[in-house]
């Protein structure tokens, strides 16, 4: 996996560790997450990117269709713009809010894992065989994977809001 990745997700850990369970889980406003929906949302969205990965490996069906015009923004700046992206309410888009730090720590560990996994192998991947995501399109192996270092550096701002509101010291 490449080593800033790694360096990021690791960074996401550390801090973890070092949350109380209640600051974890503190929601200091309406409409907005806490620590450990954040991390729950990540964990989640990392695991379902890389199953696409698998699903475009496994594939046998080439697909000439490719990403919409939010898709090729995206991958020409490498990253989300810094602007919040609010989800569609609804129970899928949610996060749990009720996980342990352990447990949140293994979701970590299982995305470090399924991405060392991949890493090798995602450039052998057929770049014509693809999932569609419902907002940028029809994404093959490689834009799958490299999504999960997007989403994981997207949401550095507010995990740095959160624990602002929540006055912690932390950088």
């Amino acid at each position: 996996m490449e080593i800033q990745l790694k360096a990021l997700i690791e960074t996401y850990k550390s801090f973890l560790e070092n949350y109380s369970l209640e600051q974890l889980r503190h929601i200091t406003e309406q409409g907005v997450w806490s620590l450990g929906q954040m991390y729950d949302h990540l964990i989640l969205a990392a695991l379902d990117y890389l199953d696409n990965v698998e699903t475009c490996a496994a594939a046998s069906e080439e697909q000439a269709l490719g990403m919409t015009e939010a898709g090729k923004h995206l991958f020409k700046l490498g990253g989300f713009p810094p602007v919040k992206i609010k989800l569609p309410d609804g129970p899928n888009n949610t996060p749990s809010n009720s996980e342990s730090k352990e447990s949140l720590m293994r979701g970590l560990d299982q995305v470090i894992q399924k991405m060392n996994e991949w890493e090798g192998k995602v450039d052998t991947i057929n770049p014509n065989y693809k999932v569609k995501h419902g907002g940028f399109g029809w994404l093959n192996a490689r834009e799958w994977f490299d999504l999960v270092g997007m989403h994981f550096r997207h949401h550095l701002l507010q995990k740095s809001e959160l624990e602002q509101k929540l006055g912690l010291n932390v950088r």
